[in-house]
């Protein structure tokens, strides 16, 4: 006779059942938990690490439903193998550092659905936890079919993130190498940067090189100025006298070296970034432009800047994205090429995933929660998400603050009432809505100018007054002011 103190799931792990028997007892273990039902039946838990995962079954399917597995490869094709013999088809795990990636591609290649679940939202209760427990959590989790599924892109999207990651890491490695480069200098007391807006353009480099070849001669190195520099060769000169201190020139060279290497490194990523986008098959959309033929005007031209970009890759970016993409993201007002690309690089261009923009844009980050406890709201706003699109969404918002189009008369109109932080947010939810739009219908973006958001606004207003004077029992008529 079973021990009524014991629990159903407890009882579970006593040994092997049969299935009669085991579907009673998952019927008997609904029970306990009111309000849940199974969803997913053959299920496995694992609780990645460094060294070894957990993994865990269902009590039932193997005498041993915990079993630990090392790191190393052939350990991985042994865990596939044993979760094959146990009938499971689902595997739920956390996404912990990049541990999970090398078991995640063995698992996928072995023809199992994983659910790779975000830690946060599968903590346990605190100071109860082990590895041990924490597979069993996830297994029972995901059997109710609670934690969701994060993002993964396909194969060949996630050459292209791994790669566009790595490309901005370098960005920022050699804007630190700059700021080293400044740093000694201004050491020195050589203003060069106070002359010139760049030190990485040809006049910079020029002097730069100079002063390492063992050149001293400030009138000399002026001489090394390029026409289009607005300072005079007098100011130049008058910049580069300093004191040559021998311990900050070797600072420079260092920077200089280290600035040389990572360009070199970043040019081989361009390359090679080129090659992966023309693998990425072209996209067709069909009836892309119905939107701006029914508006009856062409989509409002950018406006170009002189010159090239800085960190932009010099094969023709633009030309692939709108290839493998079927749309211009660019023809959205903030939209740049190196956020088209972070969008791409990020998400690739099947949406299908997010069911409407709303759900995007929340996945985002970008829309606003509320949390509610007796009808009191404890908290509310944007959730903290660490997303890259989101983040490259609110750099692109910022840039709209002086651009004459609609986008950002909106974002003027926001920012003032709500501040710039919220404004920001608010605009790269904008953003993000034309952008699903764009991958899932095919429309085209129309850019309807800064004056029709302004009459729409104004129209409001005199909405407003109408209602408020209605209120009061009186009623706005227009006045006709003679000359």
């Amino acid at each position: 006779m079973a021990d009524p103190k014991k629990s159903t799931f407890q009882r579970l792990t006593n040994g092997r059942l049969n299935r009669k028997q085991r579907r009673e007892l998952e019927r008997k273990l609904s029970a306990e938990d009111p309000g849940l039902e199974i969803v997913n039946r053959n299920v496995a838990g694992i609780d990645v690490g460094n060294e070894s995962h957990f993994v865990a079954v269902a009590p039932g399917r193997d005498p041993q439903p915990v079993r630990e597995f090392g790191s190393w490869t052939a350990d991985l094709e042994r865990m596939a193998d044993w979760l094959k013999a146990c009938g499971i088809e689902t595997v739920v795990m956390q996404s912990t550092g990049v541990y999970w990636i090398a078991l995640y591609d063995v698992l996928e290649a072995r023809g199992f659905k994983i659910c790779l679940a975000n830690a946060r939202h599968t903590k346990n209760l605190p100071g109860r936890k082990s590895d041990v427990q924490e597979s069993q959590w996830l297994l029972k989790l995901h059997t109710y079919g609670l934690p969701r599924s994060s993002f993964r892109p396909p194969d060949e999207i996630r050459a292209v993130r791994s790669l566009w990651r790595l490309r901005d890491r370098h960005v920022k490695e050699a804007a630190r190498a700059v700021q080293h480069m400044q740093k000694s200098m201004v050491t020195m007391n050589l203003q060069l940067s106070n002359a010139i807006s760049d030190i990485t353009g040809v006049t910079g480099q020029a002097i730069i090189r100079a002063i390492l070849a063992g050149e001293r001669d400030p009138g000399k190195l002026a001489k090394l100025r390029d026409r289009r520099v607005q300072a005079t060769e007098e100011e130049v000169a008058r910049s580069l006298e300093g004191n040559w201190r021998e311990d900050m020139l070797f600072e420079l060279r260092q920077a200089v070296d280290a600035y040389d290497f990572i360009q070199k490194q970043m040019a081989e990523c361009d390359k090679r970034l080129q090659t992966l986008m023309a693998e990425l098959p072209a996209r067709e959309v069909e009836a892309a432009v119905v939107a701006a033929e029914a508006a009856g005007k062409p989509a409002r031209k950018k406006k170009r800047s002189g010159g090239k970009k800085k960190n932009v890759p010099p094969f023709d970016l633009h030309a692939e994205l709108k290839r493998v993409c079927g749309v211009d993201l660019t023809s959205i007002d903030g939209i740049d090429i190196m956020t088209a690309q972070t969008v791409v690089a990020e998400l690739g261009t099947d949406f299908s995933r997010w069911k409407d923009e709303f759900h995007f844009s929340s996945w985002l980050g970008l829309s606003p929660s509320r949390d509610i406890s007796g009808g009191k709201v404890l908290q509310q706003g944007t959730l903290k998400v660490k997303n890259r699109v989101a983040t490259a969404l609110r750099t692109a918002a910022n840039t709209l603050l002086r651009s004459d189009s609609y986008l950002g008369a909106r974002f003027r109109s926001l920012r003032t009432r709500r501040g710039a932080p919220k404004a920001s947010k608010a605009m790269a939810r904008y953003l993000a809505c034309p952008i699903y739009r764009m991958f899932t219908r095919g429309q085209a973006w129309v850019d309807r100018g800064a004056q029709e958001f302004e009459n729409k606004r104004e129209q409001r207003e005199l909405s407003a007054w109408q209602r408020k004077a209605a209120a009061h029992g009186f009623k706005l008529v227009n006045l006709e002011v003679s000359a």
